[in-house]
């Protein structure tokens, strides 16, 4: 009997504001990529512009622990491509995830998704699934707060990550280093207390978001008007130029009415922060 195997992973929000390659977050829309043995390779997606070929990133992932010469692959995916919601990540996840499940491997997801991908938050997310704090050596995990939910606006111009390593300087003023770890520390502490005034204060970022600003200005607009929205407070979405609103559950609905007014070129999905990371299993 063939193998086949179904790996549903979730989308994700790496830097959470001040957490640059350090925090990111689940987010509960989703990548299914389905792999079954026999009949030789091929690749279904229902993904406008993602390869149909071996340089397709779930079969890299894959290949890195098997070769993929008779596996058929199929991909659907909610998450939108070159939006900072960790497309590439969840595809290198998936892709490692169905190997190591297929064929019972053991191997170390992290690093090889890490070294792949090239930065370990989005991933780190993918695979574990609520907030995430990561090194390259290792991930801690918090689970998401129960009343806390989010709304994603996602413009319709795109930034390529590449670019958007590219705007930030090597080196950066202490003053700005200073302020971010004390933020990070700030966010981490509401996060373990369900303190959402807490949160809202941690998300503030002087590292990365204005800096690459010139590459997303309406999407800095809205992070600077989201507590007049009122929302918590609001970050952009890994390397842009989406944007993240974190919201008490009982204000998403009227901070959605209000972005459809203020934001009504982007695109609007509510979201939860999702507990679970890579799920696999045999069908």
């Amino acid at each position: 009997m063939n193998r086949r195997r179904l790996v549903r992973v979730p989308a994700s929000s790496a830097n959470l504001g001040p957490g640059y390659d350090v925090l990111a977050a689940a987010m509960s829309i989703h990548l299914e990529l389905e792999v079954e043995e026999g009949g030789g390779f091929s690749v279904e997606t229902n993904v406008p512009g993602v390869s149909p070929d071996r340089d397709n990133l779930c079969v890299q992932a894959f290949e890195l622990l098997h070769p993929a010469d008779d596996i058929s692959f199929r991909i659907r995916s909610e998450i939108p491509l070159a939006a900072g919601l960790g497309s590439s990540a969840a595809a290198i996840v998936a892709g490692l995830a169905a190997a190591d499940h297929m064929y019972e491997l053991d191997a170390d997801l992290y690093r090889l998704a890490t070294d792949l991908e090239g930065h370990p938050d989005n991933v780190a997310a993918a695979l574990h699934g609520g907030f995430v704090v990561c090194t390259r050596d290792g991930v801690e995990r918090l689970d998401p707060i129960a009343e806390l939910e989010g709304i994603i606006a996602i413009p319709p111009e795109r930034v390529l990550t590449n670019e958007a390593r590219g705007a930030l300087p090597v080196d950066v003023p202490l003053s700005d280093a200073v302020h971010n770890v004390a933020h990070v520390a700030l966010l981490m502490i509401g996060l373990s207390r369900a303190d959402l005034d807490l949160v809202g204060r941690g998300l503030a970022d002087r590292l990365h978001q204005p800096r690459r600003e010139h590459l997303y200005p309406r999407s800095m607009n809205l992070v600077r008007a989201a507590r007049d929205l009122g929302a918590v407070g609001a970050t952009i979405s890994g390397a842009g130029p989406s944007v993240l609103f974190w919201t008490h559950f009982e204000q998403t609905g009227q901070l959605m009415e209000r972005l459809r007014e203020v934001a009504a070129d982007c695109e609007l999905r509510r979201v939860q922060f999702a507990p679970e990371g890579a799920n696999v299993r045999a069908l």
